[in-house]
C-alpha cells in the first residue's frame, strides 16, 4: 500500500514538472467565464466602429439583440472607407468635408496623410500606361503638397520620397518606395480617417475589441519582462489563426472594393 502510493506520488511529480506552467497557466484561464451578453456587446461594438452595418445586422438578428448605431453616419464612414480602399481619394475627401468640414482641419497629420495618398494615386494612373502624362501628379504636388511640406520634416520627407516613383523604375523599387503603392497605405490611412470620424461624431476612437487586443499584448510584454510564468506562445484562442491573419486584409480589401457591406442597420 504505501509503495503504491509512493509511485502514485512520483507520477504526479513526473507530471507536473512536464507541462507546469501550461496547465496553470490555462487552468486559470479556464476560471475566467465572460457573459455571453458581454461578448455580444464587443463583437457590436466592433462590427459598428469599423464601419460593417450589414454583418452587424445580421449579427443583431442572430444574436436576438438590438443593433446599435446611428445608420446614417455608419454609411457615411463605409462610403468614405470604400473611396478610399479603390483609391478615390478626391470623393472621399469631399464626402469627409461634408460630414464635418472641420475634420481634417483639426488633424493636419491626417490631412497631409490623405493628400499624400492622393499624389500617390494620381503617380499610379500616370505610370499606369507608358504614355502616362505625369502632369497631374506636378501639377498638385506643387499647388497643394509643395506649400504645407515646409511646416514639418515629417511632411518635407514623405513629399520627397513620394516624388521619387516618378523616377525609379517601379519593378526595382526599395522596400520604403515599394510600400507607398502597396494597398496596405490605403488601409492605414482609411483606418485613421474612419477613427477620425469618429471622434467627430462624438464617439470613441476605437472599437472595444481592438482595445483590449492591445491591452492583452500590454499585459503580455509586461508578464515576460516581470518573468512570470507563462507559456512561450499565447494566441487569442482562435483556431488557424495565422492563416486567418494572412488572409484577412485581403478579404477585407476586396469586401470595401466591391460595395459588399454598405447596407444600413
Amino acid at each position: 500500500m504505501c509503495y503504491g502510493i509512493e509511485l502514485t506520488a512520483k507520477e504526479t511529480s513526473t507530471t507536473s514538472t512536464a507541462t507546469p506552467v501550461r496547465l496553470s497557466f490555462e487552468r486559470r484561464m479556464e476560471e475566467v467565464k465572460p457573459l455571453k451578453n458581454e461578448i455580444n456587446f464587443v463583437v457590436m461594438d466592433y462590427l459598428v466602429s469599423e464601419g460593417y452595418p450589414a454583418a452587424a445586422k445580421k449579427f443583431a438578428a442572430e444574436a436576438g439583440i438590438q443593433a446599435t448605431g446611428d445608420s446614417l453616419a455608419i454609411r457615411a464612414r463605409v462610403e468614405i472607407k470604400n473611396a478610399i480602399h479603390r483609391g478615390d481619394i478626391q470623393t472621399a475627401i469631399d464626402k469627409i468635408n461634408y460630414i464635418g468640414n472641420q475634420i481634417l482641419e483639426k488633424n493636419p497629420s491626417l490631412h497631409f496623410a490623405i493628400l499624400r495618398l492622393q499624389l500617390v494615386e494620381l503617380i499610379r494612373m500616370c505610370i499606369a500606361s507608358p504614355d502616362g502624362d505625369i502632369g497631374p501628379a506636378l501639377d498638385f504636388a506643387s499647388n497643394v503638397l509643395a506649400p504645407r511640406a515646409p511646416t514639418s520634416p515629417d511632411y518635407l520627407e514623405e513629399l520627397e520620397s513620394t516624388m521619387a516613383l516618378l523616377i525609379f523604375p517601379h519593378d526595382d523599387l526599395t522596400p520604403p518606395l515599394a510600400a507607398l503603392l502597396d494597398p496596405e497605405l490605403r488601409r492605414s490611412v482609411a483606418n485613421r480617417v474612419n477613427e477620425a470620424v469618429l471622434v467627430d461624431q462624438g464617439s470613441k476612437r476605437d472599437s472595444h475589441l481592438r482595445n483590449l487586443i492591445r491591452l492583452r499584448a500590454w499585459t503580455e510584454d509586461l508578464a515576460r519582462k516581470t518573468k512570470r510564468d507563462i507559456p512561450e506562445s499565447l494566441g487569442i484562442g482562435l483556431d488557424l489563426e495565422e492563416e486567418a491573419t494572412a488572409g484577412e486584409n485581403d478579404v477585407i480589401m476586396r469586401d470595401h472594393e466591391h460595395g459588399d457591406d454598405t447596407e444600413s442597420l
